[in-house]
């Protein structure tokens, strides 16, 4: 699933601030083409389930997720289970109800009088098992608390084959989970409501009684019965059709071998576009009525994207179409069902003159994240949740390699360092971190791990692993990895071992420090000239926890003066301490060469002072001269390191040019400025930034000369920093343009709306405000919207900050997208971020309920509660959720409170001296 939405949680800073929690990116899948020879001469996918390897028998797990629980989780029994599903669902979209019939074969192991399978908010009316020795009627029991239905028969069930026959019916809910109902309006302006699924962690069982367990796999036939001017999709191609009394029963073709996750039906009103690939692979993108110009951008990355993948892989994609499709109302950014991929609108749509450059750039990445998961995830899956990391650290390493094939001025692997690797290291560097491998059990858990550990984390190694074993050894072990596992389930070792046997090298124990403990590495160096060679003296400690003994394997390298493109010297650092040496005597030495590591460095004065001339000069490249100083922030906020060193370090990049190393530039002093919110220390650090980003803002301008993207995306972070800390002359032009813009004299252009907007609400004028809801009312563009409501925030005046979280609950504005406006209010202001704190609190029975706990949940937790700085605040937000527990932000609560805790001791340390600077 994406998350980065999405995460999803756009990826972004957009303004001089941290959007810390609010990409939604659920999960994404990568698509990969199946080679032929895998596939019979009359099928390109099985049609007979492949044997799965057991797990360890009945795996138990207790909870992390509460101190208690009365008996440990218990995965499903494996006495009894599916082959096929046949499956016809009627959804009434008048009633939000449905009714559903299903007969599923299968394999009894062992005599058994209990079938136990997953079911939640269902009423089954009727059950029976019919075998050659006759059918038996069952007694129905569910248990709520374990999501699973008990079906008890009278005789035991003979060992062998046989048929589960079930009618039921369930509710087309409002909780963007299950079988779901999801509100559009049409061309006329009507209001109507389609049917639509989201699967992803464990809520197939919403929709059907079955077996849902990602290790449980089977075949599906699907029949769908829906209003006849109803489009209806599922996973495969239609195979008959019958029509009658206003409605349309509509059959897919078999199913491949897949988990119940990746199932899917969509019942609505949509256009499409369609093409197909390379390969012949027929690829449509259904977008709402009237709008099919907005899925051709979509379209054409997903025909790039898919033979990429073929060809990377060597393996055919085994389905005969993709269906890529627009949901309204969609919790994450984007599921990779099996050959019906479903996006947020705003991860999947770009409008051809209303769309941003960041917009295109983000729908091509979780397009290419979502279509990477149809091989690793769809083909090959995780035994069990505890793997998850496997799925979508994969994804989202991958959709940058498919994205730089696609779009190569997108300077996407620049990105990368600050969208997952920045991103990854600063979660982990908290004790309330997580291992990339966690042990999952109650589906209330699962929530917690779609987080920046599993798909940042997970990302990066695999990034530092390709670099290790090099590109030829990696595709090659993926190919044999996906040939040998292909529709069954795996565990990390299984990949680990397919990489190792192909490159040689002991990836297994490598990996294995990375993956099974939290946190990461920092490497204190310093250099020695000795003869005509330099040795880097390295020491290694857990980064941000003095009192851990934990060791890496880590891949450690150099670039130097004399080679700064490119490694001059690499080992593996196999202990707490290590040499490196680098051939000559180079004027300066970099360590971690294009921030491939997953590691800190923390250099001896003399090297750091040697380096500074080439990040002034930008001999050193640009992923190193951003690494450089995020490294040097992250020991200030740890305190390795001294806060006023890393802003004196900002003088260095007066002349820089690059958007991402200003990006996290741009980010690191938003913390500082968060630090000083509540100060009297405000208006220095605003003149600090004024004159940081005055002159890039000069540099690139408020007009677009050559619509260069990376430009764009520079020209939108320097104005919304600039606006957010009020410099004067660009609140001013953003007034004027927005003006204009408003009366529809001059259009602003998209990549420059989001930073305009917040700039001109700054100033706290309620008429600005209501010309934004204004705006708002009359776009159709769900990217337009999503700009106003991140936007609504930045007032900072207590009648604007008020309406803005009405704003955020009212009918305008989709459950989806309240915890965006609710965070952008707690972004941009101590002010807002203390009302914000208040209205969650005060809000919390309805919006918990609204969520039932899910990730959306948690990640408005993590943005609502981790930017204070008083101790007293710290034990407010832990005395709140110790009242009104939700396990499945557990963790992002304590994650929050170690932030603040972490300000605290940040600003007792070095706030005076952060003071004195800025005075200075």
């Amino acid at each position: 699933v994406s998350f980065r939405a999405a995460l999803m949680w756009r990826r972004s800073v957009g303004t001089l601030g941290r959007s810390r929690a609010l990409y939604t990116r659920t999960s994404g899948r990568q698509l990969v083409r199946c080679a032929p020879r895998l596939l019979s001469s009359s099928a390109r996918f099985p049609l007979r389930p492949v044997n799965f390897r057991p797990a360890i028998a009945q795996p138990r797990f207790f909870s992390q997720g509460t101190k208690k629980m009365s008996k440990p989780f218990e995965r499903l029994p494996r006495n009894v289970v599916p082959k096929h599903y046949d499956v016809q669902l009627k959804p009434d979209l008048q009633a939000f109800t449905f009714t559903g019939e299903q007969t599923v074969n299968v394999t009894v192991a062992e005599a058994t009088k209990k079938v136990v399978l997953n079911s939640v908010d269902i009423t089954i009316s009727s059950a029976e098992f019919v075998s050659a020795a006759g059918t038996q009627a069952a007694e129905v029991a569910f248990s709520p608390k374990e999501e699973t239905v008990t079906l008890t028969f009278a005789e035991d069930l003979a060992v062998g084959d046989g048929q589960v026959k079930m009618t039921f019916a369930g509710e087309l809910n409002d909780k963007m989970k299950g079988f779901y109902r999801s509100k559009y309006t049409t061309p006329s302006g009507e209001e109507r409501y389609c049917a639509v699924t989201q699967f992803e962690a464990t809520d197939a069982r919403r929709a059907l009684p079955c077996w849902d367990e990602p290790a449980i796999k089977a075949t599906f036939d699907v029949t769908l019965v829906v209003p006849e001017d109803r489009v209806a999709l599922s996973n495969m191609p239609v195979k008959s059709e019958k029509v009658g009394d206003g409605l349309r029963s509509v059959t897919y073709e078999t199913t491949p071998i897949m988990s119940t996750y990746l199932l899917a039906f969509i019942v609505g009103e949509y256009d499409f576009v369609e093409a197909r690939d390379a390969d012949g692979v027929l690829v449509r993108v259904y977008t709402p009525v009237g709008k099919k110009d907005q899925g051709n951008f979509a379209l054409d990355v997903a025909v790039k994207t898919l033979p990429f993948y073929n060809k990377y892989f060597n393996i055919a994609y085994p389905l005969p179409k993709i269906d890529l499709i627009a949901i309204a109302d969609f919790a994450a950014g984007a599921m990779e069902n099996w050959g019906l991929v479903t996006y947020r609108e705003t991860a999947l749509l770009v409008d051809p003159v209303h769309s941003s450059a960041h917009a295109r750039q983000w729908v091509a990445l979780v397009v290419g994240h979502e279509l990477a998961h149809q091989w690793f995830g769809n083909l090959v899956t995780m035994e069990w949740w505890t793997h998850l990391w496997l799925n979508e650290g994969f994804a989202s390493w991958i959709e940058y390699l498919c994205v730089d094939e696609c779009f190569p001025d997108y300077n996407i692997w620049t990105q990368f360092v600050t969208h997952d690797l920045i991103r990854a290291l600063e979660l982990d560097a908290m004790k309330n971190s997580h291992a990339i491998e966690v042990p999952v059990g109650h589906p209330d858990e699962i929530d917690e791990i779609f987080d920046a550990i599993s798909y940042s984390k997970g990302s990066s190694v695999i990034r530092m692993l390709h670099a290790y074993i090099g590109d030829e050894a990696f595709r090659t072990g993926m190919h044999n990895y996906l040939t040998q596992h292909a529709y069954k389930n795996t565990f990390t070792e299984d990949l680990w071992q397919a990489l190792g046997d192909a490159s040689g090298k002991p990836v297994g124990k490598i990996m294995q420090t990375w993956t099974e403990k939290k946190g990461f590495p920092v490497l204190a160096v310093e250099s020695n000239a000795e003869g005509s060679q330099t040795v880097i003296k390295m020491s290694q400690s857990h980064f941000g926890d003095s009192e851990s003994d934990s060791q890496w394997l880590v891949p450690v390298g150099a670039c130097s003066s004399e080679s700064p493109e490119s490694t001059v010297a690499s080992a593996i650092l196999d202990g707490k301490t290590g040499d490196l040496v680098v051939p000559n005597t180079p004027g300066w030495i970099k360590m971690n060469p294009g921030a491939v590591g997953f590691y800190r460095v923390k250099y001896s004065a003399s090297m750091l002072d040697a380096l500074i001339p080439a990040v002034r000069s930008q001999a050193l490249g640009a992923r190193d001269r951003l690494n450089l100083q995020d490294d040097l922030f992250a020991l200030a906020k740890a305190g390795s390191a001294s806060t006023v060193d890393a802003l004196r370090l900002t003088e260095a990049y007066v002349s820089e040019t690059d958007y991402v190393v200003w990006l996290s530039l741009c980010s690191n002093v938003a913390d500082i400025s968060t630090l000083l919110a509540y100060s009297e220390h405000k208006p220095a650090m605003s003149a600090f930034v004024h004159k940081l980003l005055s002159p890039v803002l000069e540099r690139v301008g408020w007009e677009s000369a050559d619509g260069d993207h990376m430009t764009a995306l520079l020209r939108s972070l320097v104005v919304g920093s600039l606006g957010r800390h009020k410099h004067p002359a660009t609140v001013e032009e953003a007034r004027r343009r927005f003006q204009a813009h408003a009366s529809g004299e001059t259009l602003l252009p998209a990549d420059l709306r989001s930073s305009v907007y917040q700039a001109v609400l700054s100033s706290n004028d309620a008429s600005v405000f209501d010309e934004l809801v204004n705006l708002f009312d009359k776009t159709d563009l769900h990217e337009e919207r999503e700009r106003i409501m991140r936007s609504l925030g930045a007032a900072s005046s207590q009648e604007l900050i008020e309406r803005a979280l009405k704003f955020a609950i009212s009918d305008k504005v989709r459950s989806q997208d309240t915890v965006f406006v609710i965070a952008s209010v707690s972004s941009h202001s101590s002010l807002g971020r203390d009302m914000a704190w208040a209205f969650l609190q005060e809000n919390w029975d309805m919006l918990y309920d609204r969520y039932q706990g899910g990730f959306l949940l948690s990640r408005m937790v993590s943005s609502l509660c981790s930017d204070f700085v008083t101790e007293e605040r710290a034990v407010e937000v832990e005395q709140f959720f110790a009242a009104h527990p939700a396990p499945a932000a557990n963790r992002s609560f304590k994650q929050a409170v170690e932030r603040v805790r972490r300000n605290v001791a940040w600003l007792a340390r070095d706030g005076d001296a952060i003071a004195a600077f800025l005075q200075s």
